[in-house]
């Protein structure tokens, strides 16, 4: 990290973020949104319920630290094997994530299909799922890759499903039912 990535992980730490909004650090700049949508959340949820309790924990509004990078990014929803990190403090490791989910909003598009795609992919996240209620669609991607032809991280593999069709999620053992996702009005 630089000096400039060091202080602002510094200000981002001592932040004080007004009620109703979301901070986060990506690739040394501070990001703030407004608080989500009832469909967002609802979404999240019908993820979140579906994950098997006894091998996961899938939590939401949890930090994640990219070391290298000096990111602390906020998915929607992140999932981790039980027993794969301590369960304390404010950053949970990228490199001890299986999946994260994004739920885009119509001011988050650029940053999770492009920005935080080649994050989680550099972070070597094993998979990505984009969860779409402007397009009603989801894209599910995987086997995560720092050397790409083009030298920009990405994932190597993408499913796409509209909503209403199950979703496949290998590294997770499970199949998603997405009939109660629905699209903002």
């Amino acid at each position: 990290m630089t000096a400039v990535d060091d202080r602002m992980v510094g200000i981002f730490e001592n932040l004080e973020v007004p009620e109703g909004l979301k901070a986060e650090l990506l690739r040394g700049e501070i990001v703030m949104t407004a608080g989500p949508d009832v469909v967002h959340n609802l979404i999240v949820a019908a993820i979140q319920q579906q994950v098997p309790y006894q091998r996961w924990r899938a939590i939401g509004t949890q930090d994640l630290s990219f070391p290298n990078d000096g990111s602390e990014p906020q998915p929607d929803l992140v999932v981790f094997e039980r027993g794969a990190v301590e369960e304390h403090g404010r950053l949970l490791p990228a490199a001890s994530v299986t999946l994260v989910v994004e739920v885009v909003s119509k001011t988050s598009v650029d940053r999770d299909y492009r920005v935080k795609r080649e994050l989680y992919a550099e972070g070597t996240i094993a998979a990505y799922l984009i969860v779409d209620p402007l397009k009603g669609k989801c894209l599910l991607l995987t086997e995560p890759s720092t050397a790409t032809a083009d030298g920009v991280p990405d994932y190597l593999d993408a499913q796409s499903s509209k909503f209403g069709d199950p979703v496949p999620v290998p590294v997770l053992g499970l199949t998603l039912d997405t009939d109660e996702f629905q699209t903002y009005a």
